[in-house]
């Protein structure tokens, strides 16, 4: 089966890029040094570009999780470029059409299902679906965005300007424009290239599906270090409207940090979450699911599968009448009703409620544990 052709200034923009900072910065290092003027404006660009993707490209315009102040949009924009992933308006098309047919092949731009270096890299080498360089259909909002068409019409300038006229500019104030550019410019492109890269690559291949297993998507602790917050990537995919990919205070996510510290300054605003009770019921359908195969593998299987469904209905129906009830009281207090009889007892049984489940919780993860490490030993 022949191959498609070579997207020949996508390999000659990789390769170039990929051999200077390989065999370019090391013998430069060697040789001169860098100081650490450059190395610590090297590693700032590294998380502002990096994390305009993120934030940017990713959370702002291809999900639509929240809002940004056109001042902090228009900073995006730049930050995107300087990454040399193309403009906003295309990498979110692609992002979308991912989204929709994630994992089939003939439709996902970057399916894991045809292996890492397909989904890392070779996608972009090869003119596998000619059409999405002119096909924006689905991005007819994005069409409406000033500062997404600016970037678009000027991406070229703005690439070159933004990368090597400002490090330009930055190792000319520090006394070395070549070692700025090689090391804040060029390799700075590189790294970033890769670690949002191993989005697409590793996040649909090393990990666990605590969410869903619907599509290869993984949630990866490490990954998420690497990719400024975006490895719970299992959780993304089933919420992809939220802008949180960590949802635990705990879970490094610093683009949603950077995105809620921006709200307290007035600079983003209507931060998408997905509501709590979805949350979970998507996870303990996971472990039912997971529960009920090894099971399979178990003597008495079918007792066993009654009693974790026993279980599980009963976690399901009090996790109903907490959210339920909590949902009560919220809208009890918007009302301002938070000192009247009606709000105290709305309180007190939400209480109630919570503990109900929290009790029912322990009880299930007590089956599950224990069928769990039945089968494991």
């Amino acid at each position: 089966m022949n191959k498609p052709p070579l997207i020949i200034t996508n390999v000659i923009v990789f390769s170039a890029l990929t051999l200077l900072a390989l065999v370019g910065t090391p013998i430069w290092a060697i040789m001169y040094g860098f100081d650490w003027i450059e190395i610590g404006t090297a590693i700032f660009l590294f998380y502002f570009t990096g994390m305009s993707i993120t934030a940017g490209y990713h959370r702002l315009w291809s999900h639509k999780t929240y809002d940004a102040h056109p001042v902090i949009r228009c900073i995006l924009a730049v930050g995107g470029a300087m990454t040399v992933q193309n403009s906003i308006l295309h990498w979110s098309s692609d992002h979308r059409v991912h989204h929709r047919h994630v994992d089939v092949n003939d439709e996902d731009p970057y399916s894991a299902k045809k292996g890492f270096w397909y989904s890392h890299m070779g996608w972009m080498l090869r003119e596998h679906k000619a059409k999405r360089f002119v096909d924006y259909s689905n991005c007819k909002d994005l069409q409406k965005d000033k500062v997404v068409m600016w970037q678009h019409n000027h991406y070229l300038p703005i690439v070159l300007i933004a990368n090597f006229g400002i490090t330009g500019f930055l190792g000319w104030l520090n006394g070395d424009i070549l070692s700025m550019v090689l090391l804040a410019g060029v390799t700075r492109i590189v790294l970033v290239h890769h670690v949002t890269f191993f989005i697409n690559s590793l996040a649909h291949i090393w990990g666990s599906r605590p969410y869903t297993d619907t599509n290869t998507a993984r949630d990866n602790h490490l990954l998420a270090f690497f990719t400024f917050g975006e490895g719970y990537h299992n959780y993304h995919h089933i919420f992809e409207y939220d802008y949180r990919n960590g949802i635990k205070w705990w879970q490094f996510d610093p683009t949603k940090w950077m995105i809620k510290g921006l709200s307290y300054l007035g600079l983003t605003s209507k931060l998408r979450t997905c509501p709590e009770e979805r949350i979970e019921k998507a996870k303990l359908e996971m472990q039912l699911k997971y529960a009920q195969d090894k099971a399979i593998l178990l003597p008495n299987t079918e007792e066993i599968i009654a009693r974790m469904e026993k279980e599980y209905e009963e976690l399901v129906q009090r996790m109903s009448d907490f959210y339920a009830a909590k949902k009560r009281l919220m809208n009890a207090k918007k009302k301002n009703l938070q000192k009247t009889y009606e709000s105290l007892e709305l309180d007190f049984k939400c209480k109630e409620l919570k503990k109900n489940f929290e009790i029912q919780k322990q009880k299930w993860r007590s089956v599950y544990s224990f069928y769990f490490e039945q089968q494991t030993a």
